[in-house]
């Protein structure tokens, strides 16, 4: 038996845009904006930091800020990555828990 410890990366399971959907979704229910940046640094990973960044004209070091645990990007900058990412950031009435 192996005593490693492997260091286990979420990015690499994300390997369809729905699954990037259902995860950014997720995050999106929490309403903490901690964990939606880092969800968000997340998906960009899976996606490719360097082809979002050219996509998107920010920096990869700027995404990498944005999106870290102490990450807070502006809305522009989530926008402009969403729209990268070929999602869409949609609205819908808030159901508080019962």
């Amino acid at each position: 038996m192996s005593d490693k410890i492997y260091d286990y990366d979420p990015a690499a399971a994300l390997e369809s845009d729905e699954a990037m959907a259902v995860f950014l979704a997720d995050a999106l229910e929490t309403g903490d904006s901690a964990y939606i940046a880092k969800a968000m640094g997340v998906v960009a990973r899976a996606k490719g930091m360097a082809d979002l960044a050219r996509d998107t004209g920010l920096s990869r070091e700027q995404l990498y800020r944005s999106f870290s645990e102490q990450g807070n990007p502006t809305l522009k900058t989530l926008l402009a990555v969403m729209r990268a990412l070929g999602m869409d950031l949609t609205a819908r009435p808030h159901k508080p828990a019962a």
